[in-house]
Protein backbone atom coordinates (compact mmCIF):
# COMPACT_ATOMS: atom_id res chain seq x y z
CA UNK A 1 0.00 0.00 0.00
CA UNK A 2 1.61 3.19 -1.21
CA UNK A 3 1.63 5.97 2.04
CA UNK A 4 1.31 9.72 0.75
CA UNK A 5 3.59 11.52 2.82
CA UNK A 6 2.91 15.32 2.72
CA UNK A 7 5.66 18.36 2.60
CA UNK A 8 4.70 21.11 5.08
CA UNK A 9 5.97 24.24 2.83
CA UNK A 10 5.52 27.97 3.47
CA UNK A 11 2.69 27.83 0.49
CA UNK A 12 0.86 24.92 2.26
CA UNK A 13 0.79 26.68 5.76
CA UNK A 14 -0.59 29.73 3.76
CA UNK A 15 -2.74 27.81 2.33
CA UNK A 16 -4.65 26.00 5.64
CA UNK A 17 -4.38 29.63 7.64
CA UNK A 18 -5.65 32.77 6.88
CA UNK A 19 -2.60 35.56 7.29
CA UNK A 20 -3.95 36.71 10.72
CA UNK A 21 -3.61 33.66 12.05
CA UNK A 22 0.08 32.99 10.64
CA UNK A 23 1.00 36.67 12.06
CA UNK A 24 -0.41 35.42 15.15
CA UNK A 25 1.48 32.05 15.10
CA UNK A 26 4.66 34.21 14.10
CA UNK A 27 4.42 36.50 17.10
CA UNK A 28 3.81 33.61 19.54
CA UNK A 29 6.56 31.85 18.65
CA UNK A 30 9.02 34.53 18.49
CA UNK A 31 7.93 35.67 21.98
CA UNK A 32 7.35 32.32 23.26
CA UNK A 33 10.32 31.15 22.88
CA UNK A 34 11.33 34.41 24.39
CA UNK A 35 9.01 33.62 27.67
CA UNK A 36 10.98 30.26 27.93
CA UNK A 37 14.28 31.49 27.49
CA UNK A 38 13.75 34.11 30.37
CA UNK A 39 11.88 31.38 32.48
CA UNK A 40 14.81 29.00 31.94
CA UNK A 41 17.07 31.99 32.89
CA UNK A 42 15.05 33.11 36.27
CA UNK A 43 15.62 29.33 37.08
CA UNK A 44 19.34 28.95 36.95
CA UNK A 45 19.48 32.29 38.73
CA UNK A 46 17.18 30.87 41.24
CA UNK A 47 14.28 33.28 41.07
CA UNK A 48 10.29 32.29 40.12
CA UNK A 49 9.77 32.99 36.86
CA UNK A 50 5.94 34.12 37.19
CA UNK A 51 7.80 36.67 39.85
CA UNK A 52 10.55 37.97 37.38
CA UNK A 53 7.57 38.66 34.37
CA UNK A 54 4.62 39.55 36.37
CA UNK A 55 6.66 41.83 39.76
CA UNK A 56 9.58 43.24 38.07
CA UNK A 57 9.58 47.82 38.25
CA UNK A 58 6.32 48.91 37.17
CA UNK A 59 4.53 46.01 37.37
CA UNK A 60 4.54 45.96 41.34
CA UNK A 61 2.66 49.29 40.96
CA UNK A 62 0.15 48.29 38.89
CA UNK A 63 -0.78 45.07 40.69
CA UNK A 64 -0.88 47.26 43.97
CA UNK A 65 -3.55 49.22 42.45
CA UNK A 66 -5.35 46.21 41.07
CA UNK A 67 -5.31 44.92 44.54
CA UNK A 68 -5.81 47.67 46.55
CA UNK A 69 -6.74 50.67 44.64
CA UNK A 70 -5.01 54.19 44.37
CA UNK A 71 -3.52 55.84 47.23
CA UNK A 72 0.36 54.42 48.02
CA UNK A 73 3.15 56.70 48.04
CA UNK A 74 6.81 55.98 47.96
CA UNK A 75 8.88 58.20 49.50
CA UNK A 76 12.77 58.24 49.54
CA UNK A 77 15.00 60.56 52.60
CA UNK A 78 18.08 60.29 50.63
CA UNK A 79 17.00 62.04 47.57
CA UNK A 80 13.28 63.55 48.57
CA UNK A 81 11.53 62.06 45.70
CA UNK A 82 8.20 61.48 46.45
CA UNK A 83 6.55 58.73 43.78
CA UNK A 84 3.28 59.05 43.98
CA UNK A 85 1.24 55.72 42.34
CA UNK A 86 -1.22 57.93 40.66
CA UNK A 87 1.24 58.34 38.00
CA UNK A 88 0.05 55.01 36.44
CA UNK A 89 -2.99 55.56 34.23
CA UNK A 90 -6.05 53.39 35.31
CA UNK A 91 -7.43 50.81 32.33
CA UNK A 92 -4.65 48.49 32.85
CA UNK A 93 -4.99 47.90 37.02
CA UNK A 94 -8.76 47.81 36.12
CA UNK A 95 -8.27 45.22 33.55
CA UNK A 96 -6.36 43.18 35.94
CA UNK A 97 -8.19 43.27 38.84
CA UNK A 98 -11.11 41.75 36.68
CA UNK A 99 -9.50 39.52 35.52
CA UNK A 100 -8.12 38.28 38.91
CA UNK A 101 -11.68 37.59 39.67
CA UNK A 102 -12.18 35.00 37.16
CA UNK A 103 -8.65 33.66 36.95
CA UNK A 104 -6.52 31.19 39.64
CA UNK A 105 -2.85 32.13 40.72
CA UNK A 106 -3.36 35.97 42.19
CA UNK A 107 -2.65 39.17 40.62
CA UNK A 108 0.84 38.92 39.22
CA UNK A 109 -0.93 35.75 36.81
CA UNK A 110 -3.88 38.30 35.80
CA UNK A 111 -1.50 40.64 34.85
CA UNK A 112 0.64 38.52 32.55
CA UNK A 113 -2.55 37.41 31.25
CA UNK A 114 -3.99 40.50 30.47
CA UNK A 115 -0.64 41.43 28.73
CA UNK A 116 -0.52 38.44 26.68
CA UNK A 117 -4.43 38.50 25.34
CA UNK A 118 -3.07 42.48 24.85
CA UNK A 119 -0.18 41.45 23.38
CA UNK A 120 -1.96 39.26 21.08
CA UNK A 121 -4.89 41.70 20.21
CA UNK A 122 -1.71 43.78 19.31
CA UNK A 123 0.01 41.20 16.82
CA UNK A 124 -2.98 40.83 14.86
CA UNK A 125 -4.16 44.80 14.93
CA UNK A 126 -0.55 45.28 13.45
CA UNK A 127 -0.82 42.78 10.83
CA UNK A 128 -3.56 44.61 9.51
CA UNK A 129 -1.92 47.57 9.36
CA UNK A 130 0.64 46.52 7.53
CA UNK A 131 -1.72 44.11 5.30
CA UNK A 132 -3.79 46.76 4.62
CA UNK A 133 -0.63 48.75 3.28
CA UNK A 134 1.92 46.55 2.01
CA UNK A 135 0.15 43.21 1.22
CA UNK A 136 -0.05 40.19 3.53
CA UNK A 137 3.31 39.17 3.25
CA UNK A 138 5.17 42.75 4.66
CA UNK A 139 2.10 42.44 7.10
CA UNK A 140 3.82 39.02 8.50
CA UNK A 141 6.89 40.32 8.68
CA UNK A 142 5.86 43.50 10.03
CA UNK A 143 4.37 41.66 13.17
CA UNK A 144 7.40 39.37 13.40
CA UNK A 145 10.07 42.56 13.41
CA UNK A 146 7.96 44.31 16.07
CA UNK A 147 8.51 40.85 18.28
CA UNK A 148 11.70 40.77 17.65
CA UNK A 149 12.88 44.46 18.67
CA UNK A 150 15.48 44.23 21.41
CA UNK A 151 12.80 45.14 24.27
CA UNK A 152 10.22 43.22 23.05
CA UNK A 153 10.45 41.33 26.93
CA UNK A 154 8.21 43.69 28.01
CA UNK A 155 5.56 43.00 25.59
CA UNK A 156 5.70 39.45 27.98
CA UNK A 157 5.64 41.68 31.36
CA UNK A 158 2.58 42.60 33.19
CA UNK A 159 3.18 46.23 31.68
CA UNK A 160 0.99 48.47 29.66
CA UNK A 161 2.83 48.85 26.45
CA UNK A 162 1.39 45.90 25.00
CA UNK A 163 -2.14 46.82 25.99
CA UNK A 164 -1.63 50.56 24.69
CA UNK A 165 0.23 48.90 21.06
CA UNK A 166 -3.51 47.12 20.57
CA UNK A 167 -5.14 49.78 20.74
CA UNK A 168 -3.13 52.04 19.17
CA UNK A 169 -3.00 49.60 16.14
CA UNK A 170 -6.54 48.82 15.76
CA UNK A 171 -7.54 52.97 16.03
CA UNK A 172 -4.93 53.29 13.58
CA UNK A 173 -6.71 50.55 11.06
CA UNK A 174 -9.94 51.85 11.82
CA UNK A 175 -8.49 55.29 10.43
CA UNK A 176 -7.07 53.69 7.52
CA UNK A 177 -10.71 52.20 6.76
CA UNK A 178 -12.68 55.88 7.76
CA UNK A 179 -14.33 54.17 10.89
CA UNK A 180 -14.48 57.17 12.55
CA UNK A 181 -16.47 56.15 16.26
CA UNK A 182 -14.52 53.00 16.43
CA UNK A 183 -11.27 55.29 16.41
CA UNK A 184 -12.70 57.36 18.76
CA UNK A 185 -13.68 54.82 20.99
CA UNK A 186 -10.23 53.27 21.07
CA UNK A 187 -8.33 56.37 21.28
CA UNK A 188 -10.07 56.91 24.80
CA UNK A 189 -9.69 53.68 25.96
CA UNK A 190 -5.91 54.36 24.89
CA UNK A 191 -5.74 57.82 26.86
CA UNK A 192 -6.71 55.89 29.95
CA UNK A 193 -4.03 52.98 29.38
CA UNK A 194 -0.61 55.29 29.58
CA UNK A 195 0.53 58.99 29.35
CA UNK A 196 1.97 58.54 25.94
CA UNK A 197 -2.05 57.12 25.03
CA UNK A 198 -2.18 61.12 24.13
CA UNK A 199 -0.43 60.51 20.80
CA UNK A 200 -3.26 57.64 19.43
CA UNK A 201 -6.06 60.56 20.42
CA UNK A 202 -3.76 63.07 18.56
CA UNK A 203 -3.69 61.12 15.56
CA UNK A 204 -7.29 60.70 15.59
CA UNK A 205 -7.94 64.59 16.24
CA UNK A 206 -5.15 65.42 13.46
CA UNK A 207 -6.79 63.08 10.59
CA UNK A 208 -10.27 64.32 11.71
CA UNK A 209 -9.31 68.35 11.33
CA UNK A 210 -7.53 66.61 7.77
CA UNK A 211 -10.72 65.63 6.75
CA UNK A 212 -12.85 68.54 7.45
CA UNK A 213 -10.02 71.23 6.14
CA UNK A 214 -10.07 69.07 3.20
CA UNK A 215 -14.03 70.03 2.74
CA UNK A 216 -14.34 73.47 4.41
CA UNK A 217 -16.51 71.97 6.86
CA UNK A 218 -19.04 70.84 4.93
CA UNK A 219 -20.42 67.25 3.91
CA UNK A 220 -19.64 67.21 0.31
CA UNK A 221 -15.76 66.94 -0.92
CA UNK A 222 -12.93 65.33 -2.27
CA UNK A 223 -12.39 63.12 0.80
CA UNK A 224 -8.83 62.96 2.43
CA UNK A 225 -6.70 60.50 0.70
CA UNK A 226 -3.93 59.29 2.64
CA UNK A 227 -0.52 58.93 1.05
CA UNK A 228 0.57 54.96 1.45
CA UNK A 229 3.59 53.32 2.36
CA UNK A 230 5.74 53.10 -1.34
CA UNK A 231 8.08 49.52 -1.97
CA UNK A 232 8.61 48.46 -5.00
CA UNK A 233 6.39 45.48 -5.74
CA UNK A 234 4.02 46.13 -2.99
CA UNK A 235 0.48 47.47 -2.59
CA UNK A 236 0.04 50.99 -0.82
CA UNK A 237 -3.61 52.74 0.59
CA UNK A 238 -4.14 55.59 2.63
CA UNK A 239 -7.55 56.86 4.11
CA UNK A 240 -9.78 55.88 2.05
CA UNK A 241 -12.95 57.74 4.22
CA UNK A 242 -15.31 60.38 2.93
CA UNK A 243 -17.78 62.46 4.51
CA UNK A 244 -21.21 62.09 2.92
CA UNK A 245 -23.77 63.72 4.63
CA UNK A 246 -24.20 62.60 8.63
CA UNK A 247 -20.61 61.48 8.01
CA UNK A 248 -19.66 64.49 8.70
CA UNK A 249 -21.32 64.89 12.23
CA UNK A 250 -18.84 61.06 13.17
CA UNK A 251 -15.65 63.15 12.31
CA UNK A 252 -16.55 65.91 14.34
CA UNK A 253 -17.52 63.71 17.36
CA UNK A 254 -14.17 61.27 16.69
CA UNK A 255 -12.05 64.28 16.58
CA UNK A 256 -13.35 65.86 19.90
CA UNK A 257 -13.50 62.91 22.03
CA UNK A 258 -10.73 60.78 21.10
CA UNK A 259 -8.48 62.93 24.17
CA UNK A 260 -11.56 62.45 26.59
CA UNK A 261 -9.98 59.60 28.35
CA UNK A 262 -6.98 60.83 28.47
CA UNK A 263 -7.68 64.66 29.94
CA UNK A 264 -10.17 63.07 32.31
CA UNK A 265 -7.78 61.23 33.89
CA UNK A 266 -4.91 64.20 33.86
CA UNK A 267 -7.58 66.48 35.13
CA UNK A 268 -8.74 64.22 37.66
CA UNK A 269 -5.53 63.82 38.94
CA UNK A 270 -5.28 67.34 39.10
CA UNK A 271 -8.33 68.10 40.97
CA UNK A 272 -7.19 65.42 43.85
CA UNK A 273 -4.02 67.46 43.79
CA UNK A 274 -6.10 70.79 43.92
CA UNK A 275 -4.23 72.16 40.68
CA UNK A 276 -6.32 70.40 37.83
CA UNK A 277 -4.23 71.68 34.96
CA UNK A 278 -0.93 70.89 36.60
CA UNK A 279 -1.63 68.45 38.92
CA UNK A 280 -0.57 65.57 37.15
CA UNK A 281 2.83 67.31 35.45
CA UNK A 282 3.96 68.02 39.19
CA UNK A 283 3.34 63.90 40.47
CA UNK A 284 5.60 63.55 37.21
CA UNK A 285 7.93 65.49 37.91
CA UNK A 286 8.53 64.07 41.77
CA UNK A 287 9.25 61.22 39.91
CA UNK A 288 12.02 62.67 37.72
CA UNK A 289 9.73 62.92 34.98
CA UNK A 290 9.57 65.75 33.10
CA UNK A 291 9.49 67.28 29.56
CA UNK A 292 13.01 68.75 28.60
CA UNK A 293 12.97 68.54 24.51
CA UNK A 294 15.56 65.74 24.63
CA UNK A 295 18.64 67.46 27.37
CA UNK A 296 18.82 65.00 29.03
CA UNK A 297 18.48 62.34 26.00
CA UNK A 298 21.50 64.08 23.96
CA UNK A 299 23.47 63.90 27.87
CA UNK A 300 22.93 60.32 27.95
CA UNK A 301 24.25 59.85 23.96
CA UNK A 302 27.42 62.08 24.67
CA UNK A 303 28.44 59.98 27.82
CA UNK A 304 28.24 56.84 25.14
CA UNK A 305 30.07 58.20 22.36
CA UNK A 306 32.95 59.61 24.24
CA UNK A 307 33.79 56.80 25.90
CA UNK A 308 34.50 55.49 29.26
CA UNK A 309 32.28 52.49 31.56
CA UNK A 310 28.93 53.26 30.28
CA UNK A 311 26.60 50.43 30.71
CA UNK A 312 25.44 48.39 27.99
CA UNK A 313 21.66 48.54 28.80
CA UNK A 314 22.87 52.77 27.71
CA UNK A 315 24.55 51.99 24.55
CA UNK A 316 21.93 49.66 23.43
CA UNK A 317 19.54 52.19 24.45
CA UNK A 318 21.09 55.28 22.47
CA UNK A 319 21.54 52.44 19.17
CA UNK A 320 18.03 52.19 19.13
CA UNK A 321 17.12 55.69 19.55
CA UNK A 322 19.28 56.68 16.82
CA UNK A 323 17.94 53.71 14.87
CA UNK A 324 14.04 55.14 15.45
CA UNK A 325 15.32 58.29 14.14
CA UNK A 326 16.76 57.24 11.18
CA UNK A 327 13.29 55.62 10.55
CA UNK A 328 11.47 58.26 11.39
CA UNK A 329 13.19 60.25 8.62
CA UNK A 330 12.44 57.39 6.12
CA UNK A 331 9.06 56.92 7.33
CA UNK A 332 8.49 60.94 6.68
CA UNK A 333 9.96 60.99 3.45
CA UNK A 334 8.08 58.27 2.51
CA UNK A 335 4.67 58.18 1.27
CA UNK A 336 3.12 56.94 4.63
CA UNK A 337 -0.59 57.90 5.84
CA UNK A 338 -1.19 61.12 7.53
CA UNK A 339 -2.29 58.29 10.88
CA UNK A 340 0.78 56.94 10.72
CA UNK A 341 2.84 59.81 10.81
CA UNK A 342 0.69 61.76 13.54
CA UNK A 343 0.65 58.76 15.87
CA UNK A 344 4.00 58.34 15.64
CA UNK A 345 5.30 61.92 15.45
CA UNK A 346 3.42 62.32 18.41
CA UNK A 347 5.19 59.17 20.81
CA UNK A 348 8.67 60.03 18.95
CA UNK A 349 8.18 63.74 20.50
CA UNK A 350 7.59 62.54 23.97
CA UNK A 351 9.65 60.21 24.34
CA UNK A 352 12.72 61.76 22.72
CA UNK A 353 12.16 65.24 24.52
CA UNK A 354 11.04 63.74 27.72
CA UNK A 355 13.36 63.31 30.51
CA UNK A 356 13.69 61.07 33.28
CA UNK A 357 14.84 56.83 33.18
CA UNK A 358 16.91 57.03 29.72
CA UNK A 359 17.22 53.22 29.79
CA UNK A 360 13.22 53.29 29.47
CA UNK A 361 12.84 55.10 26.16
CA UNK A 362 13.19 52.41 23.85
CA UNK A 363 10.36 50.78 26.18
CA UNK A 364 8.12 53.54 25.32
CA UNK A 365 8.90 53.04 21.54
CA UNK A 366 7.57 49.97 21.30
CA UNK A 367 4.04 50.77 20.21
CA UNK A 368 5.18 52.95 17.84
CA UNK A 369 5.37 49.82 15.14
CA UNK A 370 5.00 51.95 12.35
CA UNK A 371 8.62 52.80 12.33
CA UNK A 372 9.48 49.22 11.25
CA UNK A 373 7.37 49.55 8.08
CA UNK A 374 10.64 50.47 5.38
CA UNK A 375 12.01 47.64 6.98
CA UNK A 376 9.28 45.39 6.50
CA UNK A 377 8.74 46.34 2.85
CA UNK A 378 12.26 45.75 2.17
CA UNK A 379 12.12 42.17 3.51
CA UNK A 380 8.95 41.91 1.72
CA UNK A 381 10.75 41.25 -1.85
CA UNK A 382 13.65 39.03 -0.42
CA UNK A 383 13.59 35.16 -0.61
CA UNK A 384 11.28 33.56 2.25
CA UNK A 385 14.44 31.93 3.38
CA UNK A 386 16.45 35.06 3.72
CA UNK A 387 13.42 36.96 6.00
CA UNK A 388 13.40 33.49 8.35
CA UNK A 389 16.75 33.83 9.30
CA UNK A 390 16.98 37.51 9.87
CA UNK A 391 13.68 36.95 11.51
CA UNK A 392 15.08 34.40 13.94
CA UNK A 393 18.97 36.38 14.34
CA UNK A 394 16.73 39.07 15.87
CA UNK A 395 14.70 37.15 17.56
CA UNK A 396 17.79 35.09 19.34
CA UNK A 397 19.32 38.39 19.89
CA UNK A 398 15.96 40.04 21.63
CA UNK A 399 15.87 36.46 24.07
CA UNK A 400 19.04 36.92 25.34
CA UNK A 401 18.74 41.07 26.02
CA UNK A 402 16.05 40.67 27.86
CA UNK A 403 17.04 38.05 30.07
CA UNK A 404 19.75 40.19 30.68
CA UNK A 405 18.08 43.61 31.37
CA UNK A 406 16.05 41.40 33.99
CA UNK A 407 18.14 39.01 35.48
CA UNK A 408 21.67 40.88 34.94
CA UNK A 409 21.22 45.10 34.47
CA UNK A 410 17.83 45.44 36.58
CA UNK A 411 17.89 48.93 35.54
CA UNK A 412 14.57 50.34 35.48
CA UNK A 413 12.38 49.14 32.64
Amino acid sequence: MATTVSVLTPARVRAAAPSPVIALGVFAAVRGSGVLVLSAASWWAGRSPVRVLGGSWDSVWYLWIAGHGYGRIQMWPASGSVQSDVAFFPLYPLLVRAASQALPGGLAVAGLAVAWAAAALAAVGVYRVGEHLLGARAGVLLVALWAALPHAVVLTLAYTEALLAALAAWTLYALLRGRWLWAAGLAVAAGLTRPTGIAVAAAVSVVAAHELLARGGGVRGRGVRGRGVRGRGVRSSGVRGRVRGGRAAEVWAAGLLAPAGWAAYVLAVGVRGRNPLGGYFTVQRRWGSRFDFGAGALGSAAKVLTGGHVALATTVTVAVLAVAGLLAVLLALDRTPLPLLAYTGVLLLITFGGAGFFESKPRFLLPAFPLLLPVAAVMARARPRTAVVVTGVLAGLSHGYGAYLLLVARVPL
